[in-house]
């Protein structure tokens, strides 16, 4: 199988002379939708409902991401970040999404400000059958929706009242560099570098680069404690004026899923902080430490020798893909030939890995920075469960095809875990134990921390909301207090961990964080499932293909899984509780501890 490890963009962008003219006729359409519909009844009875949601939905089709060419410029500048003209032309694109955005937000408005009367005539008739679920939401939603004049106001606010606010320290710590001892020898190192090499194995690389992280962080504590207090302040104006009960509830709806089932899922983590405690104590034990400093955490136990380029990788994840379901399989290959995939690094490139969809008839898209390491294979099984998961939603229709972001972890992290089963089929017992440590790592950070975070940010709002200001040293010890309830007396809150909230981006999306450990405790309840009956991936299957068709509560429903109940979430810390005690059991046995 031959493969190709760039991104043929070709295939979105053969007109792109033709720019402003796309956009134009993009612009027309919604314009055309308007004109009909706005002055029309389309709520008068299921009939009409269901001839104004085929249009609306055929033309969310057309219009999604600014069509092919919006989606060719924001990957080609993802990719070239230094191309003035991917980003001129991406600007132009999205002012004119804004402008389609504005001219459609009748509809949606419209629909969820109908009395309760009408809206229970529109829950379940025969004719909306296929659409039930959004317009659920929409009801939903509209109970904290405001006046179309209103939203348009809030609209327009939003970026100096909340936007450029989340982004200024984005900003500020991407252009920052400090000299540190490296290698024997002074290096200057940016942000990111300085946050990779605390993971370092020499110890004294770790400590140099977390003092000058610290320092940066400390230049910056001033204008972060105005930041957050801004946006914790904007929040809770949006949140008054918009009848919301709780900080959280707005990021709940959002994500079509109750609050009661995050705060199990809250209740459930926090009552096994003692697992990561234990985890820590392990790593101190094998790393030959007495304590962790904060910034070490992180760092990885042993040494995994190995080599994956594209090629060998890509073996791996096909063949784990394959022996779940062939399909997954085709469709990875599909991405391989097809150009869907982009592998390397390169000069301009942006960091990191991601999945991108941009609507259910247009392709799907992998951005990965491959180094031919264990942790770059997994990742490209974990982006592929991005990518498996939207492309099996496609089924859907435009207007419940997106996935919600409180499931949006489960499909990377599913695909992702069985990749690592297959590589450790073959490694030796000490890589293995580097392997189930590397993995234990993870599974801390994206169940126990993410939680954590959670919790501070709920503490950080209801103290916000009763004082009216933060000072950064009083956001700084409710910080600590939530990241030592999870890391325990084996990693010392250092000086300087007090400021790490400042780069946490995060919390300034209010509440995000839980989907981590929502998404990957339903995907470790998913893999025993598989594991004990291979033939589950059936119902596997189902899941991912229903994008958002129904709530993440009636999908997994149907799947016989109770995602209400505690016990369900204590099952999946249970599998992270068994891998701690297989790798504690294999460090004595191989003699690393007593």
């Amino acid at each position: 199988m031959e493969i190709q490890t760039s991104w043929n963009l070709e295939q979105l962008g053969k007109n792109k002379e033709n720019l402003k003219e796309e956009l134009s006729n993009l612009k027309q359409k919604a314009i055309s939708f308007s004109q009909k519909w706005k002055s029309k009844n389309f709520t008068e009875n299921p009939q009409i409902l269901k001839q104004a949601l085929d249009e609306y939905e055929k033309l969310q089709t057309e219009i999604s991401a600014g069509g092919n060419l919006g989606i060719y410029f924001w990957l080609l500048k993802e990719k070239e970040q230094a191309n003035t003209d991917a980003k001129a032309n991406f600007n132009l694109i999205n002012e004119t999404n804004v402008e389609i955005a504005n001219e459609l937000n009748f509809f949606e408005l419209k629909l969820s400000k109908l009395e309760q009367k009408k809206q229970d005539e529109f829950l379940n008739p025969p004719e909306l059958k296929e659409y039930s679920n959004y317009v659920k939401r929409i009801f939903r939603a509209g109970k904290h929706t405001l006046s179309e004049k209103e939203e348009t106001l809030f609209a327009l606010k939003s970026g100096t009242a909340y936007e450029n606010w989340k982004d200024i320290l984005p900003r500020l710590l991407s252009i920052e560099e400090k000299e540190i001892e490296f290698n024997g020898k002074t290096e200057k190192k940016n942000f990111e570098e300085l946050l990779n090499l605390m993971k370092d194995k020499n110890k004294s690389t770790r400590d140099a680069a977390a003092k000058a992280f610290n320092e940066i962080l400390k230049k910056y504590e001033d204008i972060s404690e105005i930041e957050i207090n801004s946006i914790l302040e904007n929040k809770k104006t949006n949140d008054k004026i918009r009848n919301y009960s709780r900080p959280d509830e707005s990021r709940h709806i959002s994500d079509d899923v109750e609050s009661e089932i995050v705060d199990a899922l809250i209740s459930a983590v926090s009552e096994n902080f003692s697992i990561p405690k234990e985890f820590y104590r392990l790593k101190t034990k094998l790393l030959g430490l007495e304590k962790l400093e904060y910034h070490e955490r992180n760092v990885h136990y042993g040494e995994i020798k190995d080599t994956y380029d594209s090629e060998k990788a890509s073996e791996l994840t096909k063949k784990a893909l394959q022996n779940l379901d062939p399909q997954f399989s085709e469709i990875f290959e599909s991405f391989l030939e097809n150009g869907q995939i982009d592998f390397y690094p390169m000069k301009g490139k942006r960091p990191g890995a991601f999945c991108v969809w941009f609507g259910k008839d247009k392709p799907v898209f992998v951005m990965l920075n491959h180094a031919n390491t264990l942790d770059n294979t997994l990742t490209i099984a974990h982006e592929m469960g991005h990518a498996i998961n939207a492309e099996l939603s496609k089924k859907q229709n435009s207007l419940q095809f997106e996935i919600p972001t409180s499931t949006t972890e489960t499909a990377s992290t599913f695909m992702e875990d069985f990749v690592l089963k297959e590589i450790l089929k073959t490694a030796n017992e000490e890589t293995k134990l580097a392997i189930m440590m590397q993995k234990l790592n993870d599974d801390i950070t994206t169940i126990f921390r993410q939680i954590a975070c959670y919790k501070f940010e709920q503490e950080l709002h209801e103290k916000f909301r009763k004082k009216g200001y933060l000072s950064k040293e009083e956001i700084g010890i409710i910080f600590q207090k939530h990241m030592s309830s999870y890391m325990g007396e084996f990693v010392e809150q250092s000086p300087g961990s007090e400021n790490w909230w400042v780069y946490w981006g995060h919390i300034r999306a209010y509440f995000y964080n839980y989907s981590y450990a929502f998404g990957l405790l339903i995907s470790k309840a998913l893999q025993k499932m598989v594991n004990e009956n291979p033939e589950k991936i059936k119902q596997v299957k189902e899941f991912l293909s229903a994008g958002s068709s129904d709530s993440p509560k009636n999908i997994f429903k149907k799947l016989g899984i109770d995602i209400t109940k505690k016990e369900f979430w204590l099952s999946g810390i249970k599998e992270v509780q068994k891998l701690l005690k297989e790798t504690e059991s294999l460090a004595k046995k191989l003699k690393k501890i007593e």
